[in-house]
């Protein structure tokens, strides 16, 4: 069962966002959409502790997003990576990812999560904005973008950390 724990218990961001993944939650029109994301960070910005998210135009959980002010980043253990997986590459337009997965949504102040994590980061989005193709210095960044979809950027508070850690 997952409970309220201190922002200090979540450690390993860089691996567990990186390598194992995340799913990104978010409810709009009553309705609740996840995806599977290996992209994003975890630190401190304006004094306030933040996650930051990115999210491609296209995506279904896009348009879920954009219209809340909230959204949960789910963290799983390796024995989740199938459901994960079809979280990914599965849209939510065309699948019930949920039914297909098992996956279940539960709550924390009305900001949907998924039920089976090991650990949920509850947010509040403060800041979102797209990337340009004139700010990459890097330009070789640039190969990730061949039809120039390029990922809308969330920075969000992190309101409240859930675990299922002893």
């Amino acid at each position: 069962m997952l409970r309220p724990v201190e922002i200090s218990k979540f450690t390993n961001a860089v691996e567990r966002i990186g390598k194992d993944w995340m799913l990104i939650t978010a409810a709009a029109d009553g309705k609740v959409n996840t995806m599977t994301a290996s992209w994003g960070c975890v630190g401190e910005l304006w004094n306030k502790p933040v996650a930051i998210c990115f999210i491609r135009p296209q995506r279904y959980t896009y348009e879920f997003t954009e219209k809340s002010d909230k959204l949960s980043l789910s963290f799983f253990g390796k024995d989740m990576r199938g459901a994960l997986a079809l979280c990914g590459r599965e849209s939510g337009r065309d699948t019930d990812k949920f039914a297909a997965t098992g996956l279940n949504v539960a709550y924390c102040d009305d900001t949907p999560y998924i039920a089976e994590a090991h650990d949920v980061l509850i947010c509040r989005k403060l800041y979102a904005d797209d990337l340009r193709e004139d700010s990459f210095i890097d330009r070789k960044l640039l190969e990730h973008y061949p039809i120039k979809d390029y990922h809308r950027v969330y920075v969000c508070e992190i309101e409240k950390v859930l675990s299922d850690a002893e």
